[in-house]
C-alpha cells in the first residue's frame, strides 16, 4: 500500500502534468499557424464544397499571414480524402472540408468505410444549400400537389435525376416518393452539372437542386420551381412555399458543408481554428456570396456541430434503411 507522501507525490507528478499539456496546448493554439495549411477536399475541383473550401482558405491565408492550400483528393465516395486527414497529426495543419453526406449517410451507405467518421474532430459548419424541387416544363404541373396528381395517374412516366446513389437528391426523392405514393424513376448522374444538363434537356422530369444553381433558368422559363424541400421557407424566397407546406406534411431535406479535423485535436486549437473561420465567414464578401448563391450560414458551436452530424446520421440512416440504398 502506497504510504501518504507517495500519494501526494503521486497526485502532484499528476497535476503537474496535466498543466503541462494544457500550457503546451495553449501555447500550440496561440502559435498556430506558422506554417501552410493543407485543406483536403475529396471532390473534384469546381463545385459548392470545392467553391467554399477556396473562399474559406484565401481569406484564412490573409487573417493567418500563411498560405492555405486546397487539395482535390476525389474518389470513394468521399473516402480517400477522408482517408488522407484521418491518418494526418492532429496539429491543425491538414483539414477537410467535405458535404454532410461523408459523416452522416456513407456510415450507412457503404459496408466497408475506409475510415471511422467517429475520430474525426469536428470544427465548424461553413454553410448550408438551399434545395428547391425543380420540374421541366414540359411537365404539367404548376405547384407539388399537381405533380403528385400527374404521376400517380401515370405510374412510371416520370423520373427524376439524382448526382448518384446515396447523395440528398437521390435519398430525398425516394422519401418524397414514399410519403406520396407515387411510382417515379430515377435516374442517377455523376454529379449536380451534368443532372442539371439532363434537366434542362428534358431527358429527365424532376431535380432537387440548389436555388442558386437553377434560378437563371426559371426566368428564362426553362425550367419550373415548385417549392422549396427545406424545412422552412428559404430567406432569398419567402414567396417559394415548403414541399411539406404543399401537401406531403413531414417532408424535408438539407444538405451542409463543413470543416473536420483529424483525431485528437487539442480543444483550444479546434476554439482557434473554429473562432477564425468564423471571423472570415462574416466578412461583407463572404456574405455576399452566401446572398449570391443562396447558401445560409450556419452558427453552431463544435459542440453543436457533433450534434448536428448525430441528428443527421439517425435521419439518414432510417431513410437509406427503408429504400434499400448501398453503394458497393
Amino acid at each position: 500500500m502506497l504510504d501518504i507522501t507517495t500519494r501526494a507525490r503521486s497526485a502532484a507528478v499528476a497535476l503537474l502534468t496535466g498543466v503541462a499539456i494544457f500550457a503546451t496546448s495553449s501555447a500550440t493554439a496561440q502559435n498556430f499557424p506558422n506554417q501552410n495549411v493543407r485543406l483536403i477536399v475529396p471532390v473534384p475541383a469546381g463545385g459548392v464544397t470545392d467553391t467554399m473550401a477556396r473562399i474559406v482558405g484565401q481569406r484564412l491565408g490573409e487573417l493567418w499571414g500563411q498560405t492555405v492550400i486546397v487539395d482535390n483528393r476525389p474518389g470513394g465516395n468521399y473516402g480517400v480524402g477522408a482517408q488522407a486527414v484521418s491518418r494526418s497529426p492532429g496539429d491543425g495543419y491538414t483539414l477537410l472540408v467535405a458535404p454532410d453526406s461523408t459523416f452522416t449517410a456513407n456510415p450507412a451507405l457503404i459496408a466497408k468505410l475506409n475510415y471511422d467518421p467517429k475520430e474525426f474532430t469536428p470544427i465548424i459548419v461553413l454553410c448550408r444549400a438551399s434545395p428547391v424541387l425543380v420540374v421541366n416544363p414540359s411537365i404539367q404541373a404548376g405547384n407539388v400537389k399537381d405533380l403528385i396528381a400527374f404521376a400517380k395517374s401515370q405510374p412510371g412516366k416520370l423520373n427524376y435525376g439524382s448526382y448518384g446513389v446515396g447523395t440528398y437528391a437521390h435519398l430525398s426523392m425516394e422519401d418524397f416518393k414514399q410519403r406520396t405514393g407515387t411510382d417515379i424513376v430515377h435516374i442517377p448522374y455523376r454529379g449536380a452539372a451534368p443532372a442539371s444538363t439532363g434537366l434542362l434537356a428534358g431527358d429527365i422530369s424532376m431535380l432537387l437542386l440548389n436555388l442558386s444553381s437553377i434560378e437563371a433558368h426559371e426566368k428564362t422559363g426553362k425550367v419550373k420551381i415548385l417549392a422549396a424541400a427545406t424545412e422552412k421557407r428559404l430567406a432569398a424566397r419567402p414567396d417559394l412555399p415548403t414541399i411539406a407546406e404543399s401537401g406531403v406534411p413531414g417532408f424535408q431535406t438539407s444538405v451542409w458543408f463543413a470543416l473536420w479535423g483529424p483525431p485528437n485535436m487539442p480543444r483550444e486549437l479546434v476554439a482557434k481554428i473554429h473562432a477564425d473561420v468564423a471571423k472570415v465567414l462574416d466578412l461583407p464578401q463572404s456574405r455576399d456570396f452566401f446572398k449570391a448563391n443562396a447558401f445560409e450560414r450556419v452558427d453552431l458551436s463544435p459542440q453543436k456541430f457533433g450534434e448536428l452530424i448525430e441528428s443527421d446520421l439517425k435521419h439518414w440512416s432510417t431513410l437509406i434503411k427503408a429504400v434499400g440504398a448501398k453503394v458497393e
